[in-house]
């Protein structure tokens, strides 16, 4: 059976709840897609809610390639309609949902939402539980890398699955450790879709308040991967860094994709533009 080499023998236990649940967060949809009307600041009080109210849910992290799935894959679907915030990732989200008349001022980038959840987590005690990552190597260089980055921050276990289906001995020891550990947050870095169908699925087992699925900021962070540089993160361009560097990986997701988002949105535009004449 698996070991978690990131578990300290003495997490504590989670606190009382003595918070109120937080409300539903409004939203926007893109092609169905619920994207909620919030900025990092307001992410991480909703997290911090969730955590000292008990309350239990979990966190999709949103980019055009989700976006794009969930018109094809029903189980996707089903877990990002299942989801209590669906925060928008990719920066063309954010310019299609300002131009259905809302004026967000950024996205929420999964590995910038993570790192300020580190930075506060680190001064309020929050308890994270890592799963994901290529190896258990690679999972322990990122929980070095945010103790390092964040002195004082908490991570109270962690797991790297292997690239196969878990057996149910498996997912049974998986629960059984994350609930263990007393963790506030669990972070998932297993990629779209794999991330939201296996925090759908997992949501009543786990004790946890929150899940979060960030995809590829397991990689980032470990300095596994580069990250685009500021400039074409603001002007949505992350896609053609990302394909330069794994176009092997990427090119038929972003040939497919990106065309289809364009002219999916242009007709959803479109109707939104005659509503408003109407009206």
């Amino acid at each position: 059976m698996p070991t978690s080499s990131l578990t300290p023998s003495n997490a504590r236990q989670r606190r009382a709840p003595d918070a109120p649940v937080p409300p539903r967060v409004a939203d926007q949809p893109v092609l169905g897609v619920p994207l909620a009307l919030t900025d990092y600041e307001k992410t991480l009080d909703w997290i911090d809610a969730m955590a000292g109210s008990g309350s239990r849910g979990y966190v999709c992290v949103a980019a055009v390639h989700t976006v794009m799935a969930f018109q094809e894959d029903p189980e996707l679907r089903e877990a990002v309609l299942g989801s209590d915030l669906t925060v928008p990732d990719g920066q063309p989200l954010v310019w299609a949902m300002n131009a259905l008349g809302h004026d967000l001022p950024s996205r929420v980038y999964g590995p910038e939402l993570m790192d300020r959840a580190c930075a506060r987590g680190a001064e309020t005690g929050m308890r994270f539980y890592l799963y994901g990552g290529r190896n258990q190597g690679a999972l322990v260089q990122l929980a070095l890398n945010l103790r390092r980055r964040h002195p004082g921050l908490k991570i109270v276990g962690g797991y790297a699955p292997p690239f196969r289906n878990l057996s149910a001995e498996e997912e049974a020891w998986v629960v059984e450790d994350i609930n263990r550990s007393g963790a506030d947050v669990v972070w998932v870095g297993i990629g779209v879709p794999k991330q939201e169908k296996w925090m759908a699925r997992m949501r009543g087992r786990l004790t946890a308040p929150v899940l979060v699925g960030v995809g590829a900021a397991f990689d980032f962070h470990a300095g596994l991967q580069p990250q685009a540089p500021d400039w074409m993160q603001h002007f949505g361009l992350e896609w053609a860094y990302r394909l330069a560097h794994e176009p092997r990986r990427l090119f038929k997701r972003y040939a497919r994709y990106n065309p289809l988002f364009v002219t999916g949105f242009a007709r959803q535009y479109l109707r939104h533009r005659r509503a408003l004449n109407r009206g």
